[in-house]
């Protein structure tokens, strides 16, 4: 287990790379046929700046905006001491820095961690998680989410998260700009470069769901097993996941982009293919795998 969690690392610190690659590809070639729709060479070099700025920005300030995106607050240890004590805890056992804590006001039970370091981390958890959940299944949820931290998963996490919504964003002002250029000798060649514009515009939200996929499910059973592993007792996150997979409450701050960090999938009544497109395994194999580590 210990030499696949280390290979997992690496493997995450690979795919940020690669999702850095391909986005600067991506915004690169979208000013490039913006510029020659346009006439205006500036536009190129206006998207190489962009998507080296882009890519800096979510490398730094992912975990500042997914946190906003979520509407999660810092809580302080007088607030909720206990929350602090068990994080605090988990992050002593796992030899880890103890991360940032912060509250979603939802009564959704969900959580999620981010950051782009173990230094420079933070978890987030719904009051529904907190009112719903007993301390051991809580316990399971913030080792899950500890192991994300520990695991790397957080850095590709957010920083998808922020890349392929921006990615999103140029499709969509890409569609909105009126139709004019150059003259009429390429209005033939025009025409194409709108209408691969108007595809990728449409295509965005299935994009937006293939990178995440790609960011790879097995992480949570990877999560799942470490937070087992580390808490000792794999029924306490088995009875939490039980509980949150039966619970319809919507999250309200849900949005796809952003799916892939909670512990468990908040989009659940509007998921029209249930596994196909999801960001998560079925619960119901994850809690099966934890229950078999029990026995």
């Amino acid at each position: 287990m210990a030499r696949n969690i280390y290979a997992e690392k690496e493997a995450n610190v690979k795919r940020t790379w690669m999702l850095f690659t391909v986005f600067v590809a991506v915004v690169i070639g979208l000013g490039w046929g913006f510029g020659y729709f346009y006439d205006n060479p500036a536009i190129l070099l206006g998207a190489i700046v962009f998507s080296v700025f882009m890519s800096a920005t979510s490398f730094l300030f992912s975990d500042n905006i997914a946190l906003s995106l979520a509407g999660a607050k810092p809580v302080a240890r007088r607030d909720n001491p206990e929350l602090h004590r068990l994080v605090e805890n988990l992050a002593i056992a796992a030899g880890a820095a103890q991360p940032a804590i912060y509250i979603v006001d939802d009564p959704s039970p969900n959580a999620f961690a981010t950051g782009r370091s173990p230094e420079r981390s933070a978890i987030a958890v719904t009051t529904g998680l907190l009112q719903k959940l007993d301390r051991q299944e809580l316990e399971g949820v913030l080792g899950h989410e500890l192991s994300h931290i520990e695991n790397r998963d957080t850095l590709v996490a957010t920083t998808a998260a922020v890349l392929v919504g921006f990615v999103a964003i140029l499709a969509d002002i890409f569609m909105r700009m009126p139709q004019r250029g150059r003259d009429d000798n390429d209005r033939e060649l025009r025409g194409v470069l709108y209408l691969v514009g108007l595809v990728f515009a449409m295509l965005a939200p299935v994009a937006v769901n293939l990178i995440q996929l790609a960011i790879s499910r097995k992480r949570e059973f990877l999560a799942d097993a470490s937070s087992a592993l580390l808490t000792r007792y794999p029924e306490g996150l088995a009875s939490a996941l039980q509980k949150i997979s039966e619970d319809q409450t919507p999250l309200r701050s849900a949005a796809s982009a952003t799916a892939h960090l909670w512990i468990a999938n908040p989009l659940k009544s509007k998921e029209i293919v249930s596994h196909l497109f999801s960001t998560h395994p079925p619960i119901g194999e994850r809690i099966e795998r934890l229950r078999e580590m029990s026995l």
